[in-house]
C-alpha cells in the first residue's frame, strides 16, 4: 500500500487517495481468483496486460461488450448488499460475448462513487471477480473514481468492458437458419438486469417495505429476490459449440423476446414461441399484478424467466438439451423458426 502519496488539500476537497489504496489492497484477495494463464501483469500499472493463446484458432477474430448494472443498483442501495451487482455487471458483458461463439478472455470494470468507502468498493469487486470466475474471465484491471458533488456520498455506478475471441470461421451469423429449427430456452435467474426503472415504479422500491418475505415468492422479500444476480451462460454455451453447430443465439435483455429473439434471425424468419411452454418465474407475475402491466409489454421488457436462447436444427435438439442440461442447465424447447415477416410471435 502506497504510504507516500498523500493530498490533504485534494482530501479537503472530498477525494481521498489514501481510501483508494485501500480498496485496492481488499480487493487483491478477489482479483486474484480470476488470474488466468494470459496474465502476465498484476494490477496497479496503467494498463491490464494479457497474452492471447491462439492454439486451435486459424483466424483470431475479438470479440468485446460494455455495459453496466444500471437502476438495479438502487436496490442494492436500499438493501445495503453489495457482493452481487459486480456479477450482474460481468453477466451482461460476457453474455453478449457468447452470442457471437466468443470464449470471454478479460475484463475491466469503473466504478464511480461520491465516497470511496474502501470495505463497500472490495465487496463490489468481489462480485465482479464471481463474475469472472464463472465465465472463465481474468479480472486485469479497472478504476475507481471518487466523484464527491456528483454522486452522493452512499452511491456509486458500475460498468464494466470484456474481450472475448472467436475462430472467424466459427462466428455465429444466423446465415444458416431456416424454417423448422428448433428454439431452445435457457432459465434466467431472475429479472437479471433490465427494466428496474418499471421494477421500482411499480413496487415504489424507495418507500415500500421490500425487506419482509412474500409468500408469492416462496418466503424470500422483493429486495431479496430482485437482488438475484444475472445468470452467466458462458461455460454451458461452450460445451455446446464443442458438440453440435448452433445457427443463432440470443441474450434476452431489456426489449424482452420481442426485440432480442429477432436479433439472430435472418431476414424473413420469426421466432413462434409457445406461450404455455415458457417457465415464467413468480416474479414476473408479481411485476405485472402489482403494476397492472399488459402482458405484451411485460414480454417486451422482461426476459419472463428466459435468459438465453439458442437456435439449432432439430435434429439436433435432443442431443443440445442433453449436453446444457449435463452443464448444469435446465434447458426446453420453447418454440420454432418459422417463414414469417412478423420477426417474434408468442401464442
Amino acid at each position: 500500500m502506497n504510504t507516500i502519496s498523500k493530498s490533504d488539500s485534494y482530501a479537503a476537497a472530498g477525494v481521498d487517495i489514501t481510501a483508494g489504496y485501500k480498496a485496492v489492497e481488499l480487493m487483491k484477495k478477489h482479483i486474484a481468483r480470476t488470474v488466468t494463464e494470459g496474465c502476465i501483469s498484476g494490477i496497479g500499472g496503467f494498463g491490464g496486460l494479457f497474452e492471447l493463446d491462439l492454439r486451435g484458432i486459424t483466424k483470431p477474430v475479438l470479440v468485446s461488450g460494455t455495459d453496466g448494472v444500471g437502476t438495479k443498483l438502487k436496490l442494492a442501495f436500499l438493501m445495503d448488499k453489495h457482493d452481487t451487482v459486480g456479477i450482474d455487471c460481468v453477466a451482461m458483458c460476457v453474455n453478449d460475448i457468447i452470442c457471437s461463439g466468443a470464449r470471454p478472455l478479460f475484463f475491466l470494470d469503473y466504478i464511480a462513487c461520491g465516497k470511496n468507502f474502501p470495505e463497500r468498493i472490495a465487496s463490489i469487486v468481489s462480485g465482479v471477480a464471481e463474475g469472472c470466475v464463472m465465465s472463465g474471465a481474468a479480472l486485469i484491471g479497472g478504476e475507481t473514481a471518487e466523484m464527491p458533488g456528483f454522486y452522493p456520498e452512499d452511491e456509486y455506478d458500475l460498468a464494466g468492458f470484456s474481450v472475448g475471441v472467436v475462430d472467424k470461421d466459427k462466428i455465429l451469423d444466423n446465415s444458416k437458419i431456416c424454417a423448422g429449427d428448433v428454439i431452445i430456452a435457457l432459465p434466467s435467474s431472475g429479472v437479471h438486469s433490465n427494466g428496474f426503472s418499471l421494477v421500482r415504479k411499480v413496487f415504489d422500491v424507495e418507500k415500500a417495505d421490500i425487506k419482509s418475505p412474500v409468500a408469492e415468492l416462496s418466503g424470500k422479500s422483493i429486495g431479496e429476490t430482485l437482488l438475484t444476480p444475472t445468470k452467466i451462460y458462458v461455460k454451458p454455451m461452450l460445451a455446446l459449440f464443442d458438440e453440435i453447430t448452433v445457427k443463432g443465439v440470443s441474450h434476452i435483455t431489456g426489449g424482452g423476446f420481442f426485440e432480442n429473439i429477432p436479433r439472430s434471425l435472418p431476414a424473413g424468419f420469426g421466432a413462434s414461441i409457445c406461450k404455455k411452454d415458457i417457465r415464467v418465474l413468480p416474479i414476473f407475475d408479481l411485476i405485472a399484478k402489482a403494476g397492472n402491466v399488459p402482458e405484451r409489454d411485460m414480454f417486451n421488457t422482461y426476459n419472463m424467466g428466459v435468459g438465453m436462447s439458442i437456435t439449432v436444427d432439430k435434429n439436433d435438439a435432443d442431443k443440445a438439451l442433453e449436453i446444457l442440461r449435463a452443464n448444469g442447465e435446465d434447458a426446453y424447447i420453447v418454440g420454432e423458426v418459422i417463414k414469417s415477416d412478423e420477426a417474434c410471435i408468442i401464442k
